[in-house]
């Protein structure tokens, strides 16, 4: 799996970016892209550079690349045509998703690489989407139905840590309020994952005032949200920034799991603004973070396992980037993931098949051929 990174302000960073990655054929192209980047002169030079390819992108909260986590780059990845075939789909605007439509396409998609490539077992499907469109829990709800048994990761596109504008690639233009899904049928085995450091604990609370429809909790133990989170955690409100949420995150439990509900931040109001899907009645648990490393280290070598490593294609929630940065760990994670070949960037949450989920490493692990 090729994969190449360029510095977010270089010039021709598209031509750049192409010939390090090789002369191809690929299946498609995916791009990180800092929000440093000039985006609309990157947009105009990619047919240029990559011809007839698709190319897909989004803009993030960091990268990931060769050499672990970084900040204001572009990365690359490319998906070989002799070992990848790839449909990408646009949604156009996630105010209106209509859900049959994106079942049916999903349906012939699939059915028409399956057509393209019988031979060829592995599949995955790998979403890109607005970061602030408050839409990706419908939007996954939505593709689970149509894609069956084949799994989905994906990442929502960052803004750094401003939080004010994210951006969808595709095929040259700049979108927001949109995402793109790809299938990806191919000749390697593969295995799509998703993992978190966190443990519940017994501290618990219940949310009893809230706006699902903008993800905002008001009240919790009937008390205002953001005085009541931070007495359970000890703390003051005036305390609570976007750190505390990275080290003290709360948690729902669905179908006998886990699943983080992390907090985006404090509105001036005391309200807490929440990054997934929240509403009145849920009850959320507080977790505690492990460490980082030792998790980052067990996971990566369970994926490995005892044959040749895979390419590792991920999308890392920016609390958790945050909270490595807070303890201190950047440095051994960034070595974790350059040892282990993983790529990709920073999110504002996360996808895994129906869910939307934040604070977890969600991706795909790509391994040779011929591995067992």
């Amino acid at each position: 799996m090729p994969r190449a990174s360029v510095a977010a302000r270089s010039p021709n960073a598209a031509a750049a970016l192409a010939r390090r990655l090789g002369p191809g054929p690929f299946a498609c192209v995916f791009l990180f892209v800092s929000p440093e980047a000039d985006l609309a002169g990157l947009a105009h030079s990619l047919p240029a550079a990559f011809g007839a390819t698709p190319v897909i992108g989004c803009t993030t909260a960091g990268e990931i690349t060769g050499a672990g986590y970084a900040e204001g780059e572009i990365v690359a990845v490319a998906l070989p045509s002799r070992l990848f075939a790839a449909a990408p789909m646009l949604i156009p605007d996630l105010g209106r998703i209509e859900a049959q439509a994106l079942i049916g396409q999903l349906i012939r998609d699939r059915q028409a690489l399956a057509r393209a490539r019988p031979g060829w077992e592995g599949e995955f499907a790998f979403l890109m989407v607005d970061g602030l469109s408050v839409r990706e829990d419908e939007l996954t709800s939505a593709l689970a139905r149509g894609l069956g048994p084949v799994p989905l990761f994906g990442g929502s596109a960052g803004d750094g840590t401003r939080f004010q504008a994210t951006f969808i690639l595709h095929r040259g233009e700049i979108l927001q309020n949109a995402a793109v899904v790809t299938l990806v049928r191919t000749a390697a085995r593969v295995r799509v994952f998703s993992l978190d450091h966190l443990r519940p604990t017994e501290a618990r609370m219940v949310v009893t005032e809230a706006d699902p429809a903008r993800r905002i909790v008001r009240g919790i133990n009937a008390e205002p949200a953001a005085r009541e989170y931070a007495r359970i955690l000890g703390k003051d409100p005036g305390q609570l920034t976007t750190f505390t949420f990275a080290a003290h995150p709360v948690v729902v439990r669905i179908g006998g799991t886990h699943h983080v509900r992390a907090i985006q931040q404090v509105d001036a109001n005391g309200d807490l603004v929440f990054f997934s899907a929240i509403d009145e009645g849920v009850v959320l648990t507080l977790a505690e973070p492990q460490d980082m490393a030792a998790h980052l280290a067990d996971a990566l070598a369970a994926l490995q396992g005892q044959g040749p490593a895979p390419a590792i294609l991920a999308c890392d929630c920016i609390l958790r980037r945050l909270e490595a940065l807070e303890k201190q760990k950047t440095g051994e994670l960034s070595a974790l993931l350059r040892a282990h070949g993983v790529v990709g960037f920073s999110t504002y949450g996360e996808q895994v098949n129906s869910m939307h989920v934040n604070q977890t490493m969600t991706g795909v692990a790509i391994y040779p051929p011929d591995s067992p």
